[in-house]
């Protein structure tokens, strides 16, 4: 006897909540929809969980087939799944993936007219993909009070002041760059390099990060973070 033939049809999906950072502020990927519903509207990437893959690897594909990239940093952010969030009963679960625009800009796929836009400056999105977008940036907000996650934003070297500007694109603060800048060094947590950025201002020394310190100092880099906690 079939159990499950009198079982409610549920399609499984992923989204794709793809950021980046272009040095000065957070970028979101978005792309044209070719399908109807909703036919050429922004919207985040994604598609449909396969037979034979689980829902990493479905958004790992997804990723893949618009960055041709592998290997990025990716997280699971948040499981959506209301009724009538489409025509079709779909559960979608949504990942954030984080890449250097900089770097990938020139291998993005024009297939699906994916085109960046100022996080805080989108265009309307279908369904309830500002919902996804939310949580992705709870979810990053609370990842990187504890792990270095945002260096996958940077080149592998960095100035200081690019490091303050991020964080203070995610975590929506105005921080005292020079205090930042002054505890930021003496962590320990980034290793001077001899050699300077050219386009800066007052030629910023070029840093990487310390993967041993950071290990050490998790907590303590959450007090360059006025008025944030994980709780």
């Amino acid at each position: 006897m079939d159990f499950y033939k009198n079982e409610p049809k549920t399609l499984l999906a992923v989204d794709c909540v793809i950021l980046g950072f272009n040095g000065e502020s957070l970028e979101i990927l978005l792309v044209k929809r070719a399908i109807a519903p909703e036919r050429n509207k922004w919207s985040l990437m994604g598609g449909f969980v396969q037979d034979d893959e689980s829902p990493e690897r479905a958004a790992s594909r997804v990723l893949k087939k618009l960055t041709g990239l592998t290997n990025l940093y990716m997280e699971n952010c948040g499981i959506f799944g209301e009724p009538g969030r489409e025509k079709r009963r779909v559960v979608s679960i949504t990942y954030f993936a984080l890449i250097d625009t900089k770097q990938y800009k020139h291998i993005l796929s024009e297939e699906y007219e994916a085109k960046w836009f100022p996080l805080n400056d989108h265009p309307k999105l279908i369904f309830d993909h500002e919902d996804m977008i939310a949580a992705a940036k709870h979810t990053l907000r609370t990842k990187a009070a504890l792990y270095p996650i945002l260096f996958e934003l940077l080149p592998e070297k960095f100035t200081v002041p690019q490091i303050a500007s991020l964080y203070e694109c995610v975590y929506d603060i105005d921080l005292d760059k020079r205090n930042f800048s002054r505890k930021l060094l003496a962590s320990g947590l980034i290793i001077k390099l001899n050699e300077k950025d050219k386009n800066s201002k007052k030629g910023a020394f070029y840093y990487r990060l310390n993967m041993d310190i950071y290990k050490e100092k998790i907590m303590s880099f959450l007090r360059y973070l006025p008025g944030w906690s994980t709780e």
